[in-house]
């Protein structure tokens, strides 16, 4: 397993090795005492499963109370995957990283609690497992619009994303609430 920090050091890509023969694959998708020999040692509580269609943009959302950590990755297809740092103490507030993550690399992004996270799916279908720290508390979920100019989000678009009416109103960065 080989752990990369992106252009957010808190944001994290991991590459699993993959083992494949004639038959298939087998891959270690979360390996806790391996992670926290890396010094990444964080609990999951609840895991999600979610399936899109091409040109589905889901996001930003991020839960204000009860903030989630999440290790996501792609079981079938291709996403733009997105971070935004909502921490304003942190030196990189405001701004987001995003990764291609598909069934062929096998990667798996975290985004620690304190980010804002988003994908627009590049594929016909996309499934997408996500493990978080913490439970789904929706009176406290928040959405950043997902195109906001003082975020610039480089979104890979190949269509007019489809968005649900939550996301399509989602509150400017620039009022959101954000984490200390």
């Amino acid at each position: 397993m080989k752990i990369t920090p992106t252009q957010i050091p808190d944001v994290l890509l991991i590459e699993p090795q993959v083992h494949g023969d004639h038959r298939g694959f087998f891959m270690e998708t979360y390996h806790k005492r391996k992670l926290a020999e890396a010094g990444f040692d964080i609990t999951f509580v609840q895991d999600n499963l979610s399936r899109s269609q091409k040109g589905i943009l889901r996001g930003l959302h991020y839960q204000i109370q009860h903030p989630q950590g999440k290790f996501v990755s792609v079981m079938r297809g291709e996403i733009f995957d997105v971070a935004v740092d909502m921490r304003r103490s942190s030196p990189t507030f405001g701004q987001w990283v995003g990764q291609i993550l598909n069934d062929e690399t096998r990667q798996t992004f975290y985004i620690p609690e304190g980010f804002a996270h988003g994908f627009y799916v590049l594929s016909d279908i996309a499934d997408v497992l996500y493990k978080c720290t913490d439970f789904y508390a929706p009176e406290h979920e928040r959405t950043v619009y997902w195109n906001d100019p003082d975020i610039g989000i480089d979104w890979p678009l190949t269509e007019p994303p489809v968005l649900s009416d939550k996301d399509a109103g989602g509150t400017p960065f620039a009022e959101a609430e954000s984490f200390a």
